[in-house]
């Protein structure tokens, strides 16, 4: 196969996979969104940041973030806490409620991906964890070019 080829293929079959994480979401979990699973999750792993440290990681507009923050918040599953360091600063941090519905979620979803994978060999699996490693850890083009 061609590199061009291979890159199309690449790209037609993320697609494929992200829309079908985003409707298996609903299915998972009706009022948690992939991007509200995904905000949630990268709280818990920081133990809490900023609203714009989230728009940041992800590469998302702020108002776009602000959103889907608000809607957590009205939800019960992250707070604002001021920041010890900086008290002009609110940092977010999952809830309670907000921590019990991740790991409902996440446990739903292993088991989701686990069964797709159940007929995979452990070095198919390796490699292919390390394959999204390294494709999510590009750091994007650099400033200027």
């Amino acid at each position: 196969m061609e590199a061009a080829t291979a890159v199309e293929t690449i790209q037609r079959e993320m697609t494929v996979f992200a829309r079908r994480a985003r409707a298996s979401a609903g299915r998972l979990h009706p009022e948690l969104s992939l991007v509200s699973y995904t905000l949630l999750g990268h709280l818990e792993e920081r133990d809490g940041c900023r609203a714009t440290d989230l728009a940041a990681h992800y590469a998302l507009d702020k108002s776009t973030v602000s959103r889907q923050v608000a809607a957590l918040e009205r939800a019960g599953l992250v707070e604002r806490r001021q920041d010890p360091e900086d008290h002009r600063v609110q940092l977010l941090h999952l809830s309670a409620a907000g921590r019990h519905i991740l790991g409902q979620v996440t446990v739903s979803r292993r088991a989701a991906v686990g069964e797709r994978l159940a007929e995979w060999s452990r070095e198919d699996l390796e490699r292919f964890a390390g394959y999204l490693v390294r494709y999510n850890a590009w750091p994007g083009p650099s400033e200027g070019s």
